[in-house]
């Protein structure tokens, strides 16, 4: 119980930092995309446009890792990792806000959690709380904040390995649970924050509905599995660029083609681009949706190997709910909340290794319960072909 009043600060704090940054990189993201071409009198939703902000925005993220180092090359940094110093945060937090605006494939997840953790170690040195619980705090509120719901931390740290004398699951459970409850409950109450899409309500309860759910999955799973193993080939490839600048100017440059060929809709950590998406799927036919979801991919794979600052799991959101509008668009008598997400459970699964955290993620953007049976049955098959593979990281 000494730890609620701790766990409730390092909540809150944790929320509204997550919130901060977003904000600030909203405000980033308006003004490059939409108030300065406007400005210029130029079109903002342009194919050049969108070439020129990514190159721009990778040769500025070049300049921050040269001039304001940000700690080891993010590629290395798993979700949650070990504390950064916090002399490296404000250039990690000016990194990540860059990136968020500039249109790199990459979350928030990842820079915010580091944030989060070096800040809550560091501060609470002080006290007579070891810093690997400060750290879980910072991680749980964190993670509830990114998800708008503790849920989620729960079951990711439910995965966390315990020695042989640890109390019971809840007790090492209650402070982290409370830390995700104020970081979540901070976050709906000045952002709404959420993931649900409005797919529509989800009939069926087939027996065939757990073969289509699995097929989808496994089909994601193969993508995410794609990506993860050609991410170290191609992080080999941009790091023979000797100096931040140029790599980041380069993989600036790439990310901008790939726009260019996707649309802006291929951009960005995939939020609000996936609504849209989601929103507008009728305008969109199969080769569309196809070419959208290996852009994604390519986007994906190029900016975290690159070593742009960010994470994974919410261009992988993306990318299972085209999967699952593809998967659709193609055969019609699939239905497209069920689609999306198995896609989602699929491709998360692949690119974290985390169970928990992929079948909640699934249910949090498609928030049917008549889909719970289902996707933990397609989870199983999948698990058996992503287990034992390497997760999207660079181990050095």
């Amino acid at each position: 119980m000494r730890l609620v009043g701790p766990a409730l600060v390092v909540g809150v704090v944790s929320s509204l930092l997550f919130l901060a940054l977003s904000a600030v990189a909203e405000r980033l993201l308006h003004v490059l995309w939409h108030g300065l071409p406007e400005w210029l009198g130029l079109d903002g939703g342009s194919a050049w446009w969108t070439l020129l902000m990514l190159t721009v925005v990778g040769l500025v993220t070049g300049l921050i890792e040269w001039k304001i180092p940000y700690g080891p090359d993010p590629a290395t940094r798993d979700l949650v990792s070990p504390p950064l110093p916090v002399r490296v945060l404000p250039g990690m937090a000016l990194a990540a806000c860059v990136m968020l605006a500039g249109g790199p494939s990459l979350g928030p997840e990842n820079p915010i959690i580091s944030i989060n953790i070096g800040l809550a170690v560091a501060l609470g040195a002080r006290f007579a709380i070891a810093g690997q619980v400060w750290a879980g705090l910072a991680i749980a509120g964190t993670i509830g904040a990114l998800f708008g719901t503790p849920v989620a931390a729960a079951l990711m740290l439910s995965e966390a390995p315990a020695g042989p004398d640890a109390p019971p699951l809840w007790d090492r459970l209650f402070a982290p649970l409370v830390a995700a409850g104020a970081g979540a409950f901070t976050a709906q109450l000045f952002a709404g924050h959420g993931l649900a899409l409005k797919t529509g309500d989800y009939v069926g309860g087939k027996f065939g509905d757990v073969l289509v759910a699995a097929a989808v999955a496994a089909v994601g799973a193969l993508l995410g599995i794609a990506a993860v193993y050609a991410f170290p080939h191609v992080h080999r490839l941009f790091h023979r660029v000797a100096g931040a600048v140029p790599r980041l100017t380069l993989a600036g440059i790439v990310l901008g083609l790939l726009g260019m060929l996707g649309g802006q809709i291929t951009l960005f950590k995939g939020l609000s681009e996936m609504q849209t998406l989601v929103g507008h799927a009728a305008a969109y036919t199969a080769g569309a949706l196809a070419l959208v979801l290996v852009v994604k991919v390519a986007a994906l794979v190029i900016s975290g190997a690159a070593s742009f600052v960010g994470g994974h799991i919410f261009p992988g959101v993306f990318i299972g709910a085209a999967l699952g509008l593809l998967a659709h668009a193609l055969i019609p008598a699939v239905s497209a909340t069920l689609a999306i997400a198995s896609g989602i459970l699929g491709v998360v699964l692949a690119l974290t290794q985390q169970g928990w955290v992929s079948v909640f993620t699934a249910l949090a953007v498609v928030p049917d319960l008549d889909l719970l049976p289902i996707v933990c049955l397609a989870v199983l098959p999948v698990w058996l072909l992503v287990a034992g593979r390497p997760a999207m990281l660079i181990k050095e």
